[in-house]
């Protein structure tokens, strides 16, 4: 595969970006990086050929668009669905050159709709959730802002814990309290990356008593430390590294979710968690933090 002026690559340490040579193997080597990002500039001459690629690229792979100018939106009537259908992370506006440090910021900006944002990646990820479901899953996101405990969020659904917890065993689902604590550390993580304090005074100010706690805990559900996920950017290498813990552990079981749901109620293509465009669920083991 030629270099491509339409697709590279920004991984840590962010200062430079790297053109796509190799097709999709080299998008997999780059997922296997935490707070990696692929960058689709529109912009650059036939991008749109692109289209299956990004939109296949493998999951913690953050995307990052690049607008063109209004003239080729124009013509391109098509531009702006598929676009969304590729879910970016972000957007640009139009640059002929966008530089690594402008992508880098866009890249740490926080979910302006977590919940919302979380469970559109669960669906391109290709893990089916019903309605109902998925708007239960939305509020667990939703009060983690507030809760901490799943005592506490059960009240809060009014819903006892055991059929809290039986509504997301039946569709292959991470447990409830799983869920309220990786939320908790997505809103944490976005904190870390977008402020200078210290992690002790985010712990604090996230509702944990205190930095050794939350390393602990995000150590046990995703892998990493506070310090890791300061410096490698974005949130959905985070969500991604704590779905493949509890895919490891059978927490995660999406074909539960397809035997459950009717070809009608279905929300999006099944989907492999290793490749959204898809076949069998796999996962490749990311690299550890240098």
């Amino acid at each position: 595969m030629a270099p491509s002026t339409a697709l590279s690559l920004l991984s840590h340490p962010y200062q430079s970006l790297a053109p796509v040579t190799k097709g999709r193997s080299e998008l997999k080597g780059a997922a296997a990086s935490p707070g990696s990002a692929l960058v689709w500039n529109l912009g650059a001459d036939g991008p749109m050929s692109h289209a299956h690629l990004v939109k296949s690229r493998p999951g913690g792979l953050a995307l990052i668009v690049v607008l063109p100018g209004v003239e080729r939106m124009e013509q391109s009537p098509g531009l702006i669905a598929e676009v969304q259908a590729a879910r970016p992370h972000g957007l640009l506006p139009t640059h002929d050159q966008p530089r690594a440090g402008e992508i880098s910021q866009v890249l740490r900006r926080p979910a302006l709709d977590l919940a919302s944002e979380v469970t559109d990646y669960l669906r391109w990820r290709g893990i089916l959730m019903d309605r109902d479901t998925t708007r239960l899953l939305q509020r667990v996101i939703e009060l983690s802002a507030e809760l901490r405990t799943i005592t506490a969020l059960s009240r809060g659904l009014y819903l006892s814990r055991r059929a809290l917890g039986r509504r997301f065993a039946n569709r292959g689902l991470p447990v409830p309290s799983h869920w309220l604590q990786v939320s908790r550390l997505l809103r944490l993580s976005s904190r870390l990356q977008n402020s200078d304090a210290s992690i002790f005074s985010i712990a604090y100010e996230c509702g944990y008593p205190d930095g050794f706690s939350v390393s602990n805990q995000m150590h046990r559900l995703i892998g990493y430390r506070p310090s890791d996920v300061r410096r490698f950017l974005g949130w959905e290498w985070v969500l991604e590294a704590w779905l493949r813990r509890e895919a490891d552990k059978g927490g995660l079981d999406p074909s539960k979710a397809r035997s459950v749901l009717s070809g009608a109620q279905s929300i999006g293509a099944p989907r492999s968690m290793d490749e959204p465009s898809g076949k069998s669920l796999r996962w490749s083991r990311p690299r550890t933090p240098s």
